[in-house]
């Protein structure tokens, strides 16, 4: 039997996954289906491009669904409890500076499941985040990104 994947995530992740789950069962189902059977309504299936399309989305729902579940049932919740308020860690928002310039950014690291560049969570695979992981306030670090090296200096972890 292969071993099924741990998604380390926040309780507010697995919510926004489970909402997401059911808005997919509830809701995109049914509307995939209703297009289907419009499609069908058109007749002739092997020219019928809003047949081929509504099929290629059900095909992602399905998928989404079924990648979902997956991860919403291996969901490991990052508690309070496991972290250690020094250091960076999962669950952790840390603010760091770019040097020598001084650009200051702020980062959520959240397991890869919830994560969202655009709203501010990496995923603790990323490369700043595994650079990041284990470090304390006042520490300097050398992250190598794909964009090539940069040296940052942590300011705060909460």
């Amino acid at each position: 039997m292969a071993i099924e994947k741990v998604f380390p995530m926040t309780q507010e992740g697995k919510q926004k996954l489970e909402q997401e789950l059911e808005h997919l069962k509830s809701v995109k189902r049914k509307e995939v289906v209703e297009r289907i059977k419009i499609a069908r309504s058109f007749g002739d299936l092997s020219e019928n491009s809003e047949y081929d399309s509504a099929k290629e989305e059900q095909a992602f729902v399905e998928g989404r669904i079924t990648t979902l579940e997956n991860m919403i049932r291996n969901a490991k919740i990052i508690s309070e409890d496991d972290m250690n308020s020094d250091v960076v860690s999962l669950g952790k928002k840390v603010t760091f500076i770019e040097l020598p310039n001084g650009d200051e950014e702020t980062y959520s690291i959240v397991g890869s499941a919830e994560a969202d560049p655009f709203e501010g969570k990496i995923s603790n695979d990323s490369p700043i985040a595994r650079s990041l992981i284990g470090k304390s306030v006042g520490e300097e670090v050398t992250v190598v990104t794909p964009g090539g090296e940069m040296k940052v200096r942590i300011t705060s972890i909460s």
